[in-house]
């Protein structure tokens, strides 16, 4: 694990050397990303703009929520949000390269042309969720799930990037499914999941765990009423899911490997 944390360290400081050769180009790259990103919660702004409540959450309790899923989003997505490339690498030949190197080629597809502005994204994320804790009022002997549930959504949001790329082994080129499951879900839990229908909820929690990223971690540490009445229990369940999650993703990695067969270019 060391060894690969460091080649895959190694991977990316190379390609920030190579975006730090261009300085303007990559300030204007990171802050066009803050910015972008900023939009979102703009529309939660104007949202409550215009209601005091949103699915009974308050702005603070939203921007919670949307910040806490934001950081591990953001930080998957820096990691492993280059798997949904894996089909263009495979029809390129260019997968083939990476298998026969001394490395991963997990990690090489992860940090293939990493770029700085990636933290754009995670430093948008961070400062609204900054903003909303000071705000919410919460009981501060809850405050150590917010780690928990940070690191556990990082882990959910890179199983379901690793399982999505490990799918385009054998679809090849349908890079839409995997941003359904990705990008999709990184929309759906900025909102509190009680404003969506109860079933796509209960889909959420029992099929595709988006719901332990943040909202019911979230919960617990809003001493909130679960609007479904699902059990108590799931609100610690967090670390479990992610681990579960980790777990089909190697396995799923592990098949797309053995399924695949040379370009022969």
């Amino acid at each position: 694990m060391i060894a690969n944390a460091r080649v895959y360290l190694l991977l990316v400081a190379t390609w920030m050397r190579a975006a730090a050769q261009y300085p303007g180009s990559l300030a204007l790259l990171t802050l066009g990303s803050f910015v972008v990103n900023a939009l979102d919660i703009a529309a939660i702004w104007i949202i409550f703009a215009h209601t005091p409540e949103l699915a009974g959450f308050t702005l603070p309790e939203v921007m919670f929520l949307y910040g806490t899923a934001g950081v591990s989003f953001a930080l998957a997505d820096m990691f492993a949000g280059n798997t949904d490339k894996i089909g263009s690498y495979i029809r390129s030949g260019a997968f083939d390269t990476m298998m026969i190197r001394p490395a991963s080629p997990f990690l090489q597809v992860a940090a293939d042309r990493f770029s700085p502005q990636r933290f754009g994204r995670v430093g948008q994320a961070a400062v609204v969720l900054a903003i909303a804790l000071p705000r919410l009022g919460i009981d501060w002997s809850r405050a150590w799930m917010i780690p928990v549930m940070i690191v556990s959504g990082f882990v959910i949001f890179v199983a379901i990037w690793t399982i999505a790329g490990a799918a385009q082994f054998l679809l090849t080129d349908a890079p839409e499914v995997a941003n359904a499951f990705t990008y999709g879900g990184g929309q759906l839990t900025q909102y509190p999941l009680s404003v969506y229908g109860g079933e796509l909820v209960r889909a959420v929690t029992f099929i595709v765990p988006l719901a332990f990223v943040n909202w019911q971690p979230g919960l617990y540490v809003l001493d909130r009423e679960d609007p479904l009445g699902l059990p108590y229990a799931l609100r610690f369940a967090s670390p479990a899911a992610a681990l579960i999650m980790a777990l089909l993703a190697a396995l799923a990695w592990r098949a797309g490997l053995r399924r695949y067969r040379s370009t022969g270019s």
